[in-house]
């Protein structure tokens, strides 16, 4: 074999050794995009959700010390039940005292007196009655730490009728959260209730619960966006 032969067998056997090892490298590279997208798809969760930082003590309050009552509204004179779960005392019904800015479900008055009113974040900031004011964050942090941490919060959160499916909340806290969301879905899927605390200029966040979910969220959302108002007092 000459120089020439020789150089020519030995450029085409570094050729195919080349090929051979971008080929297993692109199938392997394929293979961990692949898998990496597989496990994203699995763990996504909603653009929407933020990390949460809570500090809150896990102290779970037990139900037979939840004490009830009720508070009138001396703007319009309507009457809210009332719940006391550990440190704090909540409304037991949703907010239906009529401001700029807020509306029914499915704007129909006959659903305010059943879900109360759905506010933009602006106005529900300053439609509680005196003494009550829109949830923090952290309040609701606190709720939920109170019965019994995030991952069933929901299940004791929410009423005992009205959700999909039967979803409904097993009621031993009496807080009574009813699935109402402005226009987007239907009645019985979701919950949404803002808190004063702002994610960004633009946006808040506020407690979401699923029909078919019994924990709990705290998200962000944009302020224009309708939600219902649970009042705590100061």
């Amino acid at each position: 074999m000459n120089r020439f032969s020789f150089c020519a067998f030995l450029c085409a056997a570094c050729f195919l050794i080349a090929c051979g090892d971008g080929s297993s490298n692109d199938k392997s590279s394929s293979r961990v995009k692949s898998n990496s997208r597989s496990s994203d798809e699995t763990v996504a969760q909603p653009s929407s959700v933020k990390p949460r930082s809570s500090s809150v003590a896990q102290i779970t309050v037990d139900p037979s010390t939840v004490t009830k009552g009720s508070i009138k509204d001396s703007r319009d004179g309507q009457s809210y039940k009332t719940v006391t779960i550990g440190s704090q005392t909540w409304m037991a019904k949703n907010l239906n005292y009529k401001t700029v800015n807020s509306s029914c479900f499915r704007d129909k008055a006959s659903n305010c007196n059943k879900f109360g009113r759905l506010y933009t974040w602006d106005a529900a900031t300053a439609a509680c009655p005196s003494g009550w004011h829109l949830p923090t964050k952290v309040e609701y942090e606190t709720l939920f730490a109170a019965v019994g941490g995030e991952s069933t919060a929901g299940i004791k959160l929410k009423s005992t009728s009205g959700w999909r499916n039967g979803d409904n909340g097993t009621g031993e806290y009496s807080f009574s959260a009813l699935p109402a969301v402005y226009k987007s879905f239907n009645e019985g899927f979701f919950a949404f209730f803002w808190s004063s605390t702002e994610y960004s200029d633009d946006e808040a966040y506020y407690m979401k619960l699923f029909y078919d979910y019994d924990g709990v969220f705290l998200y962000n959302d944009d302020k224009s966006v309708l939600k219902s108002v649970r009042c705590v007092k100061d």
